[in-house]
């Protein structure tokens, strides 16, 4: 009887997975970044426009074409996928960076909530935020430059997974980083070489042999032609093989934010 006893205390009363919970957690980060929607959704839009006004004028219109396309229209997708991975990995990664500081990160860790449930709400903000600022890029591409996504499912597709897979590194390093410093290193010396060094304003065709090897082997080139594929026809790579790349990638890094978060790893004093 006692261990009955014991089995039914330990079994979860929400079944196999709490539904309430993972609501209520993608909930929260959907609703943080709403909350500050100045910050997080119109500020990226802005940034992405300076970006394009800033590379139109310099180098436009002396480029020429780029892969058969305009240089405009050849970087306005690699912009906006940039800008999406960058605010998924500033959602996850700076939620649970400050409530580290704050020390209230046990406010989370302790709702019977599994190590996939935190994982997937904390997804849910980032993947959210980042198909937010996606929809209002290309919105301003249909209307100041008149882009229109050649392949749009597979468009959505990419912007998906890539913000899937930076919202995962951003929980990786926000579990890693244990102050704000730290923080910020992982962005400035990780995360923005990454974005900046994948394709995002030329063709990787036009590289020496070292870097070409390099940029293949970085997980977000492939995000970002793939988006350009979807956005305009073109690409450097196969879209198949992209896809699968980023796939394998996101749910590598998702695995690891798990596997944290199942050991308490940096989260539990």
């Amino acid at each position: 009887m006692q261990q009955t006893g014991q089995m039914i205390a330990n079994e979860r009363r929400f079944g196999r997975v709490n539904w309430l919970g993972l609501y209520t957690l993608g909930q929260r980060e959907i609703l943080r970044f709403l909350n500050v929607w100045t910050q997080t959704l119109l500020a990226p839009l802005v940034t992405a426009g300076l970006f394009m006004l800033i590379f139109t004028i310099a180098i436009g219109p002396r480029r020429g074409d780029v892969m058969g396309v305009d240089f405009t229209t050849f970087i306005a997708p690699g912009i906006l996928m940039m800008t999406v991975i960058q605010n998924a990995f500033a959602n996850t990664s700076s939620s649970i960076v400050v409530s580290k500081v704050q020390g209230n990160i046990v406010d989370t860790l302790m709702p019977p909530l599994s190590a996939g449930e935190l994982v997937l709400g904390y997804l849910a903000g980032g993947v959210a935020r980042g198909l937010m600022v996606a929809i209002a890029i290309a919105v301003a591409l249909w209307v100041f430059l008149g882009i229109v996504p050649q392949h749009p499912i597979a468009a959505l597709f990419f912007v998906i997974v890539g913000a899937g897979l930076l919202s995962g590194i951003g929980m990786v390093a926000g579990i890693y980083a244990e102050k704000f410093d730290q923080m910020a290193a992982i962005t400035n010396f990780v995360v923005t070489p990454l974005a900046f060094l994948s394709g995002t304003f030329y063709s990787v065709e036009a590289l020496p042999p070292v870097m070409y090897d390099i940029t293949h082997a970085n997980p977000i080139f492939y995000l970002i032609d793939g988006v350009r594929w979807g956005m305009i026809g073109v690409s450097d790579s196969s879209p198949v093989l992209g896809a699968v790349i980023a796939v394998a990638s996101t749910v590598a890094i998702n695995l690891l934010a798990w596997v944290f978060f199942r050991r308490g790893y940096r989260l539990k004093a």
